[in-house]
């Protein structure tokens, strides 16, 4: 009879970094770095401290109100053998959108970065931005979780793993002139954070300016632009409502956009730990993370709202917002065709993600 031979599989890119990242997870378990700058054998209980790294302020809600309490979680669950220190403001180097690499490359351990911050990147994940999508902010950081886990971590953000992933409550508009209808939003010279959200602006009649968050202020008093597309919690940070005066909210249940947010970790930083250690980072993250981090974001919405109270707040009536869903129309077409290029069928990810969305509701 015939004679099967087994033969070798193609090694993939992905498979090749795995086996590169396992390598040097093995090197870098034999010894494990403590904060004192000490080193001990790995047979001895590690004291371990890792670099957490973000854009934002010390002041920001993601700083003081999600990433602290996961450091003194993961310091609880590990009895203080895992000691989180995190850096704010991009004090560890480099600019926001070199986030994402950092933690490729090992330069930080953990990072809290937009995927929308290296445009063109992160395809798959950007329907959660796409205008109007997003109902209801938690529900959705748990449909974006339940996205990462099930396809995008061994998809577009193999080379990390991800601890969590959602977005922010609904986006605002912040400007120096009143905005409220579509009329006004002409020539207005408005900061988007990502490339879908500056689209939207461009489609909505605005010169969209992409920068990243710690930029805004520096450029609205160089004139750079009148104003910016931000969610309400993170205004008072960067004490946005004292450069501008006035905020345009949309009636209805959806939100003009979201801006999806992940926090990431190096593999290599990962695998080099001890596996019970491993299994507490595992047991603190993912979906009650994202969950935590969304709702952390949406509740200090109104705390931003209410700093600005005495600011000129309007809001749009639905019969007003229904023109700017029409008119955001082409956004979604070019998203498609976009998709599609990329290699994977728009239309179908984003009846994928209504459907978790609605799910989690």
């Amino acid at each position: 009879m015939p004679v099967k031979i087994k033969t070798t599989p193609k090694m993939t890119p992905t498979m090749t970094n795995r086996i590169t990242r396992t390598i040097g997870a093995l090197i870098m378990a034999s010894f494990v770095t403590v904060g004192s700058g000490d080193v001990l054998a790995a047979d001895k209980a590690p004291e371990v401290t890792l670099r957490a790294h973000h854009f934002m302020s010390s002041k920001a809600n993601l700083h003081t109100k999600f990433l602290v309490p996961f450091a003194e979680s993961i310091a609880a669950a590990s009895d203080g053998r895992i000691k989180i220190e995190i850096f704010d403001s991009m004090s560890r180097g480099g600019p926001p959108s070199g986030l994402y690499d950092r933690a490729v490359g090992g330069a930080d351990d953990i990072i809290l970065t937009l995927p929308g911050y290296t445009s063109g990147r992160f395809n798959r994940s950007e329907v959660f931005e796409l205008p109007f999508i997003m109902e209801d902010p938690v529900a959705t950081s748990k449909a974006f979780w339940d996205l990462t886990e099930a396809e995008l971590q061994d998809d577009e953000f193999q080379d990390v793993k991800i601890l969590a992933s959602w977005v922010h409550g609904p986006g605002v508009l912040h400007a120096d002139k009143p905005i409220t209808s579509l009329e006004d939003m002409k020539g207005r010279e408005l900061r988007g954070p990502t490339r879908v959200v500056t689209d939207l602006l461009g489609e909505l009649g605005a010169s969209p300016v992409g920068m990243p968050l710690p930029k805004i202020p520096e450029n609205l008093s160089k004139g750079v632009i009148s104003g910016a597309s931000l969610p309400w919690e993170v205004t008072p940070s960067i004490k946005l409502g004292e450069m501008v005066k006035n905020h345009t909210e949309f009636g209805g249940e959806r939100a003009l956009y979201t801006a999806t947010f992940i926090l990431a970790m190096s593999w290599d930083t990962y695998e080099a730990l001890p596996a019970d250690l491993r299994d507490i980072i595992d047991a603190q993250s993912g979906k009650s993370l994202s969950q935590f981090a969304g709702k952390v974001m949406s509740d200090a919405d109104k705390l931003g709202r209410d700093e600005y109270s005495g600011n000129n707040i309007v809001t749009l009536p639905a019969s007003e917002t229904a023109r700017w869903i029409e008119a955001a129309t082409p956004v979604y077409d070019r998203w498609i065709e976009r998709a599609a290029t990329k290699g994977f069928d728009g239309k179908a990810a984003i009846a994928q993600a209504q459907k978790l969305i609605a799910a989690n509701k």
